[in-house]
């Protein structure tokens, strides 16, 4: 009897072992595409906004102090028509005051200093004029966007709702309105005795979709 019991459990310790061994493996599976068009993207003035030199005097002390707008132009230049994203990475990341603006770098004393948004429209193509669009997901779904900023990490691209959605459309040249509104942050949390520099920085990256 007892020697019955030890065959039925070790039958079933091997059942469970055998079952484990089964779950302890999975599939990895490696796509994507290789695109035959290659795009070039370029920012007018060199890509450098400057919004000149400002009185400590002049920043509000208990708010952000708006330092204004500036444009700037986006070109996008492809060898042939092709679908793409532009992704606006953020280079001080670590100095933005507020998740949804750009970094303006820190302070000698280690303080973040303020932020700029940045927004597109007057999209134009080789076809003529388009809509800005932005995708909040990297690419899933899009909506129109016109002058409104979006966040560092999403995508902007051209594009319209002709199935019935938003989505960028094939495109060979676009031109876009880069709007750019820098802030300072609210003085009575900055150490400004000496002269700081506004030090923001972005890389603008093609993604083709």
């Amino acid at each position: 009897m007892n020697t019955r019991i030890s065959l039925l459990t070790a039958a079933l310790l091997l059942t469970g072992a055998s079952s484990a061994f089964a779950a302890s493996s999975t599939d990895l599976t490696v796509t994507g595409k290789i695109t035959p068009a290659a795009c070039l993207p370029s920012l007018s003035d060199n890509g450098t906004v400057d919004f000149g030199k400002r009185s400590v005097s002049d920043l509000k002390q208990t708010s952000t102090t708006h330092l204004g707008m500036k444009y700037m132009q986006v070109s996008v230049g492809c060898d042939g028509p092709t679908t793409f994203a532009l992704n606006l990475i953020d280079n001080r990341a670590y100095s933005a005051f507020a998740p949804e603006v750009y970094g303006l770098g820190k302070t000698d004393a280690g303080e973040k200093l303020g932020g700029f948004t940045v927004a597109y429209s007057r999209a134009i193509t080789e076809s003529g004029p388009s809509n800005a669009l932005v995708s909040f997901d990297e690419g899933k779904t899009w909506k129109r966007t016109e002058g409104i900023p979006i966040d560092p990490g999403s995508w902007a691209s051209a594009g319209n709702n002709a199935s019935g959605d938003w989505a960028p459309v094939l495109i060979k040249t676009l031109v876009m309105d880069m709007e750019i509104n820098a802030f300072i942050a609210r003085a009575d949390g900055l150490t400004l005795t000496d002269e700081e520099s506004i030090d923001g920085a972005a890389t603008l990256e093609v993604k083709y979709l």
